[in-house]
């Protein structure tokens, strides 16, 4: 394996393990205080990267959002947010999103060899495409990224890239919010998908710590010898 990232797994969860719910509208899982320390996290990281999914349903920004946190990336020499990062098979994508519209940064759309041309003929100038493999190599994808100066790296979901990295061993740490409700709708959709997962039955994940922060939990997970507590 070619070097790569530290990569964080960052998600939001119901007690019974769902991400959403089946209404229309956003399923808010955390509060503010939690908001807030997320935008810490992704004022600490060199990209963030969600799925093709995540960009159409939920329109996301993936912006930090507090100006001091962007002033100090500015004085380190950063661009003001990390480097935007999705990852698609179809190249099902609206240029008019929010990911590609939002913030003066680098947006990176890997995407299936066989859909490379196609992509760029629809997404233009709004970001840059890399051919990602066929299918999709979350291996290729890191080590691409690290090649272009991406230390650390913010996964948000959804749960088919969750399911990605967890299952191939790419992820360094999981930091998972647990919210006080339950969702009970199996056709919501959940964190992660079905897959093979290095911890299971004869291994369990190290849990490194665990924080309230107001009414929600959140569970840092320590998932490779890279963690970075």
């Amino acid at each position: 394996m070619g070097e790569r990232p530290y990569v964080l797994l960052s998600c939001g969860m119901s007690i019974d393990g769902y991400v959403d719910d089946t209404a229309v509208e956003r399923l808010l899982l955390s509060n503010e205080a939690d908001f807030d320390r997320v935008d810490e996290v992704r004022a600490g990281c060199d990209a963030i990267l969600v799925g093709a999914a995540t960009v159409r349903t939920d329109d996301p920004r993936l912006l930090v959002r507090s100006a001091e946190r962007r002033a100090r990336r500015a004085a380190r020499g950063q661009p003001p947010t990390p480097i935007k990062v999705t990852v698609t098979s179809s190249c099902d994508l609206d240029p008019a999103a929010r990911f590609f519209t939002t913030g003066d940064v680098t947006k990176l759309v890997y995407c299936a060899s066989g859909t490379v041309e196609l992509a760029r003929k629809r997404l233009g100038d709004a970001a840059e495409v890399v051919d990602g493999g066929e299918p999709v190599d979350v291996h290729r994808v890191t080590a691409d990224l690290h090649e272009r100066g991406v230390g650390r790296l913010m996964v948000e979901g959804g749960g088919t890239m969750h399911t990605q990295f967890l299952s191939a061993g790419l992820a360094d740490e999981l930091q998972l919010v647990v919210a006080p409700i339950f969702v009970g709708d199996s056709r919501a959709p959940r964190f992660v998908h079905d897959g093979v997962f290095p911890w299971g039955r004869d291994r369990r994940a190290d849990l490194a710590s665990v924080q309230q922060i107001g009414d929600v939990v959140l569970l840092r997970y320590a998932l490779s010898d890279r963690y970075a507590g």
